[in-house]
């Protein structure tokens, strides 16, 4: 028997069978698999399982995040978006009075994302490159009430920085999936982690939730930040 009850975070569900837990989404284009996960009708409504393996914002949930800033309503600024498994997941919890803004660098990607915008009206895919954020700043109709980044670059906690900066104002979030290889192949992770959470308090941002990834994801560890003071 399944059963969908409301997680303690809005927008998100627990699904349970006879099986297992899985954290889940409702679709809000009902009908449709974004990355080959199942879908289940419950209650006169659809629900979408939400990969821990996946995606990198699933992982950090399931294993203890304590600030959840993407709700329904919100405005997200999301960098590194790729194909958009995650992204799809973002889109379903802002709803339909939310709006994610998806950056993508790679032109060759960003068309599945293109793909995935068109049945979910609510995501506005960008091809751009998201240590630039003025170049898209056009496009993105703000104030961003969370920037969410998973890109693979080193400067992460900087590009991070830059769009909150560009795009939000005091009480924001922001949102960081730390990928330490990409950063530095040979150091120490606890280094390499101290370092870009350095970074983040030296630009103002008070880091609320740190959360390590294994073993869902090697070498990762999700940030959690807030605006607390003018970013300058």
């Amino acid at each position: 028997m399944v059963t969908v009850l409301p997680h303690q975070f809005s927008g998100v569900y627990t699904i349970k069978d006879d099986e297992r837990t899985s954290l889940c989404t409702e679709s809000i284009a009902p009908g449709i698999s974004v990355y080959g996960e199942k879908l289940i009708s419950y209650e006169e409504k659809e629900y979408r399982i939400w990969s821990t393996r996946r995606s990198k914002l699933s992982a950090a949930i399931r294993n203890g995040l304590s600030e959840m800033p993407i709700q329904p309503g919100s405005q997200i600024l999301y960098l590194g978006a790729a194909s958009g498994t995650t992204v799809s997941h973002c889109s379903d919890i802002v709803s339909k009075n939310g709006i994610v803004y998806a950056v993508e660098f790679s032109e060759r990607t960003a068309r599945e994302l293109i793909h995935l915008a068109a049945n979910r009206p609510n995501i506005i895919p960008i091809v751009e490159d998201a240590r630039h954020p003025t170049r898209y700043a056009s496009v993105v109709a703000g104030p961003i009430d969370v920037v969410y980044q998973d890109v693979a670059q080193p400067n992460q906690a900087t590009i991070l920085y830059e769009n909150l900066k560009t795009f939000s104002s005091f009480g924001a979030w922001g949102m960081l999936a730390i990928k330490a290889r990409s950063i530095d192949s040979a150091s120490d992770l606890d280094e390499i982690y101290s370092k870009e959470i350095a970074t983040l308090d030296n630009f103002g941002l008070q880091v609320v939730d740190n959360i390590d990834l294994s073993p869902l994801e090697k070498d990762h560890r999700f940030i959690v930040c807030r605006v607390t003071e003018e970013l300058t």
